[in-house]
């Protein structure tokens, strides 16, 4: 017997959570909710952990999904400190951290990602740091405070991102990469390069082409990062960039069939093969009929929207996922990029403006169809690329 019952478990503090909990009850849902997170913060939006809110431009409440009083205004029971550690999804129970086993209706599973840890020796060394959560940003902000020079590893949005951020506090930056130039592998060569040259000028130092041998320090802290070149990069603190896993441990534990690509299986309605189990967000890998097969995407808007779309569906809807995912990322306040795709490969790029002026967009076609679109300071071509991704689910 558990020991409570609850119409809909959401498992996991983020946005596909919250946004599924808000369309619930907009929706006219009326049965009991439960969010279960395992942070200390109600969900927020992760985007300010490496911009506003590592820069001290915007609060702890200024991240918050909704304000505090929100969620018993709704009448949604908010967990938070704490994580579902057994789940059977057959049998309906969940069972607690708090030592509670609670019984469910039907169940969502947005669990996210874990930061992709890099082996090497000294990685063990103080000063070190991975973003995933605000209280990440708080550790590498109070560091920043007292740092000269930072060396950022990886060049993903998060690196730069960071890397700008820490700029703007007064440190030195140098990023060290596998990549040529920044974002190639998600962007291609034309958006790296103007984004490499951006950082450039902002003074961030930026090596390509190679990766991290060690970490060397004093004995406890971190002072120096020597790459596989050879090349010896002084620094107070390290951030590393180096992605994310989806954390798929307690659906791998319930059984629930594991994609290609890393995340939960699920249809183009974001249900398991269980009915009534659903997966959104970093660790949910579905049939999209924008993208005609699986994928999976990691990023905040995409988990949102998942959010919405579950909620609709626990309601009998009927709603196949089908939002065009849209990204965005800014550089301090020196540049920014919005994106729409997402294409995991494309086989040739249309440029239209010049990247030397600093307003283009990149279309990335594969077969001769579009797959994404990426634009700096070109919001119509980003619009019109949208729309003509729409179009394939009306044609």
């Amino acid at each position: 017997m558990s020991d409570r019952h609850t119409d809909v478990l959401l498992v996991g503090g983020g946005l596909a959570s919250a946004n599924c909990a808000r369309w619930l009850r907009e929706e006219g849902f009326e049965g009991t909710v439960t969010l279960v997170g395992r942070e200390p913060d109600p969900p927020y939006n992760r985007p300010p952990c490496s911009k506003g809110y590592l820069t001290g431009k915007e609060s702890r409440e200024d991240t918050w999904f909704r304000p505090a009083p929100w969620w018993e205004e709704q009448s949604i029971e908010l967990l938070t400190r704490t994580s579902v550690l057994r789940l059977d999804v057959e049998q309906r129970v969940a069972g607690l951290s708090t030592k509670e086993e609670v019984s469910f209706e039907k169940l969502l599973l947005a669990t996210g990602a874990n930061v992709r840890l890099l082996r090497a020796d000294g990685v063990s060394l103080e000063g070190i740091h991975y973003l995933r959560a605000l209280g990440n940003a708080d550790a590498i902000r109070a560091d920043a405070q007292r740092a000269q020079r930072a060396v950022v590893v990886g060049g993903s949005y998060i690196a730069t991102e960071v890397a700008a951020s820490l700029t703007a506090l007064g440190v030195s930056c140098a990023i060290l990469m596998q990549e040529s130039v920044v974002h190639e592998r998600s962007f291609g060569p034309t958006a790296g390069a103007f984004f490499q040259r951006v950082l450039e000028e902002h003074g961030v130092e930026v090596h390509g082409d190679d990766g991290v041998a060690r970490f060397e320090g004093d004995g406890e802290r971190v002072t120096k990062v020597v790459g596989e070149s050879g090349v010896e990069l002084e620094c107070d603190m390290v951030v590393m960039g180096t992605g994310a896993v989806p954390d798929v441990m307690l659906a791998r534990r319930a059984g629930l069939e594991i994609g290609e690509r890393g995340g939960v299986r699920c249809s183009a309605r974001l249900e398991t093969p269980v009915p009534g189990v659903f997966a959104a967000g970093d660790m949910c890998e579905y049939d999209s009929p924008l993208h005609g097969g699986p994928v999976r995407i990691e990023h905040w808007d995409v988990a949102f929207n998942h959010g919405k779309t579950v909620a609709l569906n626990m309601l009998g809807r009927g709603t196949d996922h089908d939002t065009v995912p849209y990204f965005f990322s800014d550089l301090a306040d020196w540049a920014s990029m919005e994106y729409v795709g997402p294409a995991y490969a494309w086989d040739a790029e249309e440029v239209l403006g010049s990247p030397g002026d600093g307003e283009f967009a990149v279309r990335y076609l594969r077969d001769g169809r579009l797959a994404a679109c990426l634009s700096v300071g070109r919001s119509d071509d980003l619009e019109a690329a949208r729309e003509e991704l729409a179009a394939v689910n009306r044609s």
